[in-house]
């Protein structure tokens, strides 16, 4: 994998702790359904149009596909992105070698997103490792990274399902903590984490980073972990964001000319 281009991390933030309370993951499907409806009256609004056909990539989480996300990519749309599923179907995670599996990601996302030269890409839970690993491997195509619930800075006993170090595959233990360095280390583009105190599938602190890096923010969100997809807040803050990335870019372009 390319080496990031960012500069060291300075010390150490805090660090995260164990898997999220048991009530809050028995809580999940009743909250990302009440998300659900709370999102129908922010249907009725038609949003600004702030996109101006700026291409965005969205990556499901793990086993599900792009109906979870198609609220989200919906109302990027609407908003005027181009927004784009990944386009692999079923997302059961990496299949074989992590890098090599990658690797034909990239390649398959760098076709998915032409004739756009840049994409920014949107990632839920596991496919928000996906779009950080890609934009590693694409940084001149990819401006911006976000990710949902994802929990980079952590391991298995940090979520309820465990799935992170079942991307390792069958790799040998040494090498675990190779991997989840390298996971932990933001792309070298802005990259912005998204995480929630009530999230009951993963620990909220192992969606932050635990160094301070310059183009790497987290920002809170109030949202179950199953309705990420759809919640309004969450809705609002990734196409807000995705403005003002366009809009700082566009300003950076102007002054350099």
């Amino acid at each position: 994998m390319p080496s990031s281009s960012l500069p060291l991390p300075a010390k150490p933030l805090t660090a995260p702790h164990r898997r999220p309370a048991l009530s809050l993951l028995a809580t999940e499907p009743a909250r990302a359904t009440l998300e659900a409806l709370q999102a129908l009256n922010l249907w009725r609004k038609e949003p600004k149009q702030v996109g101006q056909g700026r291409t965005v990539v969205l990556f499901p989480g793990l086993g599900t596909d792009s109906l979870s996300l198609w609220p989200l990519r919906r109302h990027l749309e609407r908003a005027g992105f181009r927004a784009l599923d990944w386009g692999q179907g079923v997302n059961r995670g990496p299949q074989g070698d992590v890098d090599a599996w990658l690797d034909q990601l990239a390649e398959a996302v760098h076709e998915r997103i032409a004739p756009a030269n840049q994409a920014s890409l949107v990632g839920w839970s596991l496919g928000g490792f996906y779009a950080r690993e890609l934009a590693k491997r694409l940084p001149e195509r990819v401006p911006h990274v976000i990710t949902i619930g994802t929990p980079f800075s952590g391991g298995p006993e940090d979520t309820h399902v465990g799935w992170l170090f079942r991307l390792l595959n069958g790799r040998r233990a040494e090498e675990h903590d190779a991997l989840r360095d390298r996971l932990a280390e933001p792309p070298p583009v802005p990259t912005i984490s998204l995480y929630s105190r009530s999230d009951g599938v993963v620990s909220w602190q192992a969606c932050r980073h635990t160094a301070s890096w310059p183009l790497a923010r987290d920002m809170e969100v109030n949202a179950s972990h199953m309705g990420m997809g759809w919640s309004p807040e969450v809705l609002t803050r990734v196409t807000k964001l995705l403005a003002i990335h366009r809009e700082n870019a566009a300003g950076a372009g102007k002054a350099a000319a």
